[in-house]
């Protein structure tokens, strides 16, 4: 027991104290600033994110991979990480995107969200054809480093005990009925979560015929969170703003 204790202490708290406010590693690509004169060729994007006139670029569909970056000076990412939207046209980010009024302002928090799940927020998340990239870094969310159970919210096995569904993958034919399904067992009130570019654009996968993506045009969508894989820092803190933690 004593050995137990030993080692107890000696490691100290592994988990991230403050998950609001945790700093990002420099080399994390994350909010784009975009500056007018942008010379580059959009199609560059292997998703269609970037457009050059008007200079936009969409997270939505942003994969993050940089190759804009490395093209023009007029693009450059960031490292800020929260980049949750309840707003699907708000992902589309414009030279006048500033960082600090998107994170005030992307994500529009109900009261009736904060007194039904504020407190307890159940998921089942869905693989709708994921690379696994989306899906391994929510399996990171609960590890003892980023610990996301301690704020209430967790993964359940069954959608009967879950108050929403977590979405990655640009959702494949075969995965559809599946999808659905899963959707329907979940109680009144829920959620519906986009994870990742995949999920809530089709990402690199958009133009593929084995898609079948009309669960979005019959079910209303609620968050969105962008990423490419998502960061655990990303979905944790787009939740908690959600449900007004």
């Amino acid at each position: 027991m004593f050995d137990t204790l030993k080692s107890r202490i000696y490691q100290g708290k592994q988990f991230i104290k403050d998950i609001k406010n945790a700093p990002m590693r420099e080399q994390f690509r994350g909010f784009p600033v975009l500056h007018e004169g942008c010379e580059c060729d959009e199609t560059i994007c292997p998703t269609g994110a970037l457009k050059t006139n008007p200079l936009a670029i969409d997270m939505g569909k942003c994969t993050f991979c940089g190759a804009c970056e490395k093209a023009c000076k007029a693009v450059q990412f960031t490292n800020g990480y929260k980049l949750t939207s309840t707003d699907r046209e708000k992902l589309v980010v414009t030279p006048q995107s500033n960082y600090e009024d998107y994170v005030k302002s992307a994500v529009e928090v109900k009261k009736e969200i904060v007194r039904v799940f504020g407190h307890s927020l159940k998921l089942r998340q869905v693989s709708a054809g994921g690379c696994n990239g989306c899906e391994m870094e929510l399996n990171a969310c609960s590890n003892v480093n980023f610990d996301m159970g301690r704020f209430g919210i967790d993964f359940v096995a069954s959608p009967r005990h879950a108050d929403g569904i977590v979405i990655t993958g640009p959702i494949t034919k075969h995965m559809a009925y599946a999808l659905e399904d899963c959707y329907k067992s979940v109680p009144e009130p829920k959620l519906v979560i986009l994870c990742g570019a995949c999920a809530i654009s089709g990402g690199v996968f958009k133009d593929s015929t084995e898609l079948n993506r009309e669960f979005l045009d019959k079910y209303p969508v609620d968050l969105y969170i962008p990423g490419c894989p998502v960061h655990p820092l990303t979905f944790i803190n787009g939740v908690l703003s959600y449900i007004g933690q």
